[in-house]
This record gives C-alpha cells, sequence and structure tokens, in this order.
C-alpha cells in the first residue's frame, strides 16, 4: 500500500515505539519506590511531557484501539502502532529488569483491595482506561488547532489520577 511508502508512517511508528520505550521505562523506574505516588507522578508527568514533544503518541493499545474504532487511524497505522508499542514496553521492560537489583518488586500485578474481586477489578480497570481515552478524546479536539502543548497538562493529570485511583 502507498501508506507503508510514506516517511510519515514510519515517523509515526518510530514515535510509537520510543514513546512506549520511555513512558513503561521512566514508569517502571519509579515503581522501585515504595508506594503508589511516584509510578503515578511519572507516568502523569512523561505523559504531558510525550505529547509535548512527540505531539501526542498513542503508548497505549487501548487508546489506538479507541482510535482505530472511532476511525482516526487506519487498520494498517493501528496495526503497526501496537506492535511498536508491544516492542518499545519490551525493551523498556528488559532495561529495567537489567538495571535495577533483584529484589527490586517490578512485576505487575493486579492489586486489589480487600473485599475487591477479579471481576470487580476488571470493571475499575476498564473505567479508568474508559476515562483516559474521553480525555485525550476531548484534550486533541479542533479547538487547539494542532497544538498538542494544550492537552499536556489534561492528558497527564488523568493518567496520574487513574493510577492513584487504580492501586491501592
Amino acid at each position: 500500500p502507498q501508506e507503508l511508502r510514506s516517511g510519515r508512517f514510519w515517523r509515526g511508528v518510530l514515535a510509537e515505539l520510543a514513546a512506549t520505550l520511555i513512558f513503561v521505562g521512566v514508569v517502571l523506574g519509579a515503581s522501585a519506590a515504595p508506594g503508589p505516588l511516584a509510578p503515578a507522578l511519572a507516568g502523569g508527568l512523561v505523559a504531558g511531557g510525550l505529547v509535548c514533544t512527540l505531539g501526542g503518541p498513542q503508548a497505549n493499545p487501548a487508546l489506538t484501539l479507541a482510535l482505530l474504532c472511532t476511525r482516526k487511524l487506519s487498520a494498517l497505522r493501528a496495526a503497526a502502532g501496537v506492535l511498536a508499542q508491544c516492542a518499545g514496553a519490551t525493551l523498556a521492560s528488559a532495561a529495567a529488569r537489567a538495571a535495577l537489583p533483584d529484589d527490586t518488586g517490578l512485576v505487575t500485578r493486579v492489586s486489589l483491595h480487600p473485599g475487591v474481586g477479579p471481576g470487580q477489578g476488571t470493571v475499575v480497570e476498564l473505567l479508568l482506561t474508559a476515562q483516559f481515552v474521553l480525555c485525550v478524546f476531548a484534550s486533541f479536539d479542533d479547538r487547539h488547532d494542532g497544538r498538542p502543548a494544550m492537552a499536556a497538562v489534561p492528558v497527564g493529570f488523568s493518567l496520574a489520577l487513574g493510577h492513584l485511583f487504580g492501586v491501592r
């Protein structure tokens, strides 16, 4: 297809890989600190910074899927983006595992509050993802006229609050 020959397409795929690598690397590094505050703040700040510097890469397969479903991305661009995001997350995880001590608790897992079952935890995760996707959609509307920096604060804030709400 013509899209594969476009330099813009490949720059977008590279931006997805780089953004996910940076995001996951920073959040995993911050998760070495005790408590949920450091990774939540790190995630919010790095998400806002990535919006400002790279112009709003998704760095999140759920967001990419939402953009595909609303026809803001082509199927080819969405598939390449998700593959790049998975590669970036894998590279960041391997780097964090190699760089941090073995006793660092980097294993991500669902940490449910007492009395909250897996079904309820899944519903909370779905709601938090939906609020994040809606925030991104609202932040990148036509009023901002191609100025992604205007979206940095709400996107970062939404991500940090979602993280704090979803963990114990």
